[in-house]
């Protein structure tokens, strides 16, 4: 009987030893989350710090190292990172994370009137910047536009047929051939009339 109880007493003894280890552990991992919850919160104070000095390169570097580094955002950090991207001219972006802020706190966050002010004027930027992006945009230029050299010769070879006067066309009975209706019997065309051809403007000869 002795030997049971000393065995009991030495199990229960056990569970409770690994049942405090195991308090312990969590205690430790709440500890640490803490203490990296307020290291993030000091980084994100600093990048607010940083924007309302106008220095916005810096408070984005800030922002973005509490982005990669934490599980949950913040609205406070959406409201912060969206308003500072306005002002590096990362318009979507800031459109982006201020209707994330605004979803999150609706008309009562902290923030909410401003964050409305500066969405309005985010979305302006987007506009503004597609309609620069449309204006700087090279305009095509397509060779059909011009009339092309043909070189000294003044003929080239016919692009439909590749100079074998001959199509050939695959048919549910075998390959068909018929007869190219734009070069001569050579597979050739005049500068003029392939000029013509790339416009669309070569009438078929048959």
């Amino acid at each position: 009987m002795s030997k049971v109880l000393l065995t009991l007493w030495m199990t229960v003894a056990f569970l409770s030893f690994a049942r405090a280890q195991e308090e312990a552990r969590q205690q430790y991992l709440r500890e640490q989350a803490m203490l990296k919850r307020m290291m993030l919160e000091r980084e994100l104070d600093s990048g607010v710090y940083y924007m309302d000095q106008g220095e916005h390169k810096k408070a984005d570097a800030k922002f973005r190292y509490v982005l990669a580094n934490i599980q949950g955002v913040p609205s406070d950090l959406a409201f912060h990172f969206g308003k500072n991207s306005y002002f590096l001219g990362q318009y979507a972006q800031s459109v982006d994370w201020l209707n994330k802020y605004i979803q999150l706190k609706g008309t009562t966050g902290q923030y909410s009137t401003e964050a409305v002010q500066w969405l309005k004027k985010a979305e302006e930027g987007v506009l503004r910047a597609r309609a620069e992006e449309a204006k700087d945009r090279p305009q095509r230029v397509m060779s059909s536009e011009y009339d092309i050299d043909c070189g000294p010769t003044g003929k080239v070879i016919c692009p439909v047929c590749y100079g074998d006067h001959v199509i050939i066309k695959k048919g549910a009975f075998g390959d068909q051939y018929q007869t190219c209706p734009y070069c001569n019997e050579h597979g050739i065309l005049t500068c003029e009339e392939y000029n013509q051809l790339i416009r669309g403007a070569l009438k078929p000869k048959f």
